[in-house]
């Protein structure tokens, strides 16, 4: 169990009269990396059915650049709007997920105590870039591991999540032929390990310099997207897995075979629109925000402890150093998570 003290007591109040306060990474309005501060704000208060987790690692991804710089697909500003704002942001404190050690439980909590080790996805609440945070027990939150390492846990929720929800809506089994395109992000990663772990043939999309990487992790093939029509492949596959939003139905419907499916992970409003009506020509397409549970990263957290699943951590960076992690993934070629560092975990 982690035994690092903290260097200060975030709990304690930092004025007379103030109540409790922690620090936090905070967006006040839109834009690059530099709107994100450091700032001391309220520690949430939990309710009856919740953990207050004390933060040692979060990661900042692809979905935080696009809060934080309202860089939505297009045509989902205004669906995005009521969750994210308008102007300025709802959700000022970044971070979709957070590892670290159960700090309270409310009262009508089953199955965490204070010092459980455990990781959450936040989701649409968002929250995690914070030293404490708050996390429904009924929500998508599970016990770590013991082989596995905090950091290690976090950089595998958002793009495992993501990657398990998505292949859940394909057959993809033994002799499946699967393209994945953005196989060295953060979901790509995951998506080629995990549908490789099903004895699917895997063609990764990715450039060049990532090429070594993606075999590493299960691909058979790999496409340079700089230099290769990934359209013009000379066959035709079952699944086609879009992790970065430039392959929509239009172009995957060539490299397709009919009857074969497309999992949108990103998709504007015109490919989410029109997914239904893939059939009409020849195929199934999948897209939107599908459910994950705390089963689903129960499994992820276990494939990783058996060594089935790698952790794709491309950079960890300081909590105070939280702008230049933004900065680098502003860049688009990051490869599987960067990770926010709060606290330093130090095991037995």
């Amino acid at each position: 169990m982690p035994t690092t003290p903290h260097r200060s007591d975030p709990t304690t109040p930092t004025a007379p009269g103030a109540g409790p306060r922690m620090r936090a990474a905070v967006h006040e309005r839109y834009g690059g990396p530099d709107v994100v501060r450091l700032a001391d704000v309220p520690v949430p208060t939990p309710g009856p059915d919740d953990l207050l987790v004390r933060a040692y690692a979060s990661d900042v991804s692809v979905a935080d650049h696009r809060l934080r710089a309202r860089d939505l697909p297009r045509g989902m500003g205004v669906l995005a709007g009521p969750v994210v704002g308008f102007r300025r942001p709802r959700r000022q404190v970044l971070g979709m997920e957070v590892a670290g050690v159960v700090a309270a439980t409310g009262p009508r909590v089953t199955g965490f105590r204070p010092g459980d080790r455990v990781v959450a996805a936040t989701g649409s609440g968002f929250g995690g870039h914070a030293e404490l945070v708050r996390v429904p027990a009924s929500g998508v939150v599970a016990h770590v591991p013991d082989a596995l390492r905090l950091d290690e846990a976090v950089a595998l929720v958002f793009g495992g999540l993501t990657a398990h929800k998505f292949l859940s809506r394909a057959d993809v089994r033994p002799g499946t032929e699967a393209l994945v395109n953005g196989a060295s992000g953060a979901v790509g990663t995951m998506v080629v390990q995990l549908a490789a772990a099903r004895g699917a043939r895997v063609t990764a999309v990715c450039s060049a310099p990532n090429a070594d990487l993606v075999r590493s992790l299960g691909a058979t093939e790999v496409v340079d997207h700089l230099t290769q029509d990934v359209t013009a492949l000379g066959r035709r596959v079952d699944v086609v897995v879009d992790c970065v939003g430039t392959l929509p139905l239009a172009r995957a419907r060539r490299v397709l075979r009919r009857g074969g499916t497309l999992l949108l992970v990103v998709a504007d409003l015109a490919g989410t629109i029109g997914a239904p009506f893939a059939r009409l020509r020849g195929v199934r397409a999948v897209t939107g925000d599908l459910p994950t549970s705390a089963a689903d990263l129960t499994e992820l957290l276990r494939l990783a402890a058996e060594g089935t699943l790698r952790p794709v951590v491309d950079r960890t960076y300081a909590f105070e150093d939280v702008v230049e992690a933004h900065r680098y993934v502003d860049t688009g070629r990051k490869r599987g998570a960067v990770v926010l560092r709060i606290l330093p975990e130090v095991r037995a």
